[in-house]
């Protein structure tokens, strides 16, 4: 299997028994990162049988865009001393198989000094239907996400098109009965005023309950209109001037036009609701093939990593919400040092952040 440098074969064998019975496919390289122990699990990973690969470099197992970098990284952990760690950062990181096909891997590292030199041991499992499932629940979730918009805009245009229609006529009809002579009664008069006041009420409660189900600026006049409509009506609400600085001839497509407003809609909520800001900063520019949205505010801040409350969802929506356009969402915040939030989102279909 492996020169192995067990002085004992007895133990040599045990160890052998033992690797190949392991689940996990594990890989050891020598200071030269080449291949000196492969297990069968290994072998049914990568389709190289343990023969084919002993002595033979590690890049042969690793995707082309890897071998520069991968090395140097080996080399890197193996001067830090630590013994071992996850490898990717929590990424999904991608192998070879000897049919150049590419599958997704989980895997940790270790290192270990001995008489023959340094020794990089790669435990390492094939996730191929883990991030399948995740793909397909991230594509049922932005379907249904899409499917709630929809509803929302045809809500809204009901609203405004047929309801509003129908309050407007029906304030007219009770404004003309105001007027008439008949109705000069004190008491009637009065009653009719306070119908007519009702009506205005309602009419105002309808039109700001369309609005935030679907603003239809959205859609008449694209992203950047509605989010200027989005700051303006958050400062007349709560009294905080909201500064933009917006690209004017950004223009995106469905659904990141929906998700980016969406963002920015729940980080000035988060803001009205928490922060006790005096000014808020908002920035939406493009950057290559990605959008990068910027809300800063000046108010009490909080910790990022103390619990949140149970029914406080802010923070898991915005980052929900960038994860269904393959983006994603980071938050600065210190006690007395306000609070940022940063959104890096593609800014056209097929782009993914790495």
């Amino acid at each position: 299997m492996s020169n192995i440098w067990l002085s004992d074969a007895n133990a040599a064998a045990r160890l052998a028994g033992l690797l190949d019975s392991a689940m996990d496919g594990i890989i050891s390289v020598d200071d030269q990162l080449n291949i000196v122990l492969y297990n069968r699990a290994a072998e049914r990973a990568f389709g190289w049988s343990s023969r084919e690969v002993l002595g033979k470099p590690l890049d042969l197992l690793l995707p082309e865009r890897y071998r520069g970098a991968h090395g140097q990284q080996m080399r890197r952990f193996g001067a830090t001393g630590t013994t071992s760690r996850r490898m990717g950062d929590n990424t999904v990181l991608y192998a070879l198989r000897k049919d150049g096909t590419e599958f997704p891997i989980e895997a940790s590292i270790s290192q270990l000094q001995t008489p023959e030199g340094k020794l990089y041991t790669v435990i390492l499992r094939d996730v191929t239907e883990r991030v399948r499932a995740r793909e397909e629940l991230a594509a049922f979730a932005a379907e249904s996400s899409g499917v709630r918009e929809q509803e929302k805009s045809r809500i809204a245009r009901e609203l405004h098109d047929e309801l509003a229609q129908s309050l407007t006529a029906l304030k007219m009809d009770t404004s003309w009965l105001r007027d008439q002579p008949s109705s000069a009664d004190p008491k009637v008069q009065e009653k009719i005023g306070h119908m007519l006041g009702l009506l205005d009420s309602t009419v105002a409660a309808m039109r700001r309950i369309a609005s935030d189900l679907r603003p239809l600026v959205l859609d008449d006049l694209g992203l950047v209109a509605a989010i200027e409509w989005l700051a303006q009506s958050f400062s007349q609400r709560t009294g905080v001037p909201c500064e933009l600085q917006i690209d004017e001839t950004l223009e995106l497509p469905e659904p990141f036009a929906t998700g980016v407003f969406r963002i920015v809609q729940e980080s000035l909520a988060n803001v009205a609701k928490h922060a006790r800001a005096s000014k808020v900063t908002l920035e939406l520019q493009a950057q290559g093939d990605y959008l990068l949205l910027r809300v800063q505010d000046d108010g009490i801040g909080f910790r990022v990593a103390a619990p949140r409350a149970p029914q406080s969802l802010g923070l898991v929506g915005l980052r929900e919400r960038a994860h269904l356009l393959r983006g994603q969402v980071n938050v600065d915040s210190s006690p007395g040092a306000g609070t940022r939030v940063e959104a890096l989102i593609p800014a056209r279909p097929g782009t993914e952040l790495a």
